[in-house]
């Protein structure tokens, strides 16, 4: 399922996370776990854009 993950091992970890952050924050934590894997997203975007046009400027520099 989710990395080799069953059923049954999601239910159990979701029950112990359940038990340890109570109920009252565990939207909080998935909220600030989704802004930092689009932040993480975002940057990864530039970083790859960023090295396409070092590689475009290169070849044009080549070009010339």
């Amino acid at each position: 399922m989710f990395g080799g993950l069953g059923m049954w091992e999601l239910v159990v970890i979701f029950g112990i996370v359940f038990l340890i952050f109570g109920a009252t924050r565990i939207p909080e934590i998935a909220k600030s776990l989704g802004s930092a894997i689009k932040e993480f997203k975002k940057s990864s975007k530039e970083i790859s854009s960023d090295e396409e046009e070092v590689a475009k400027s290169d070849s044009d520099k080549k070009k010339s």
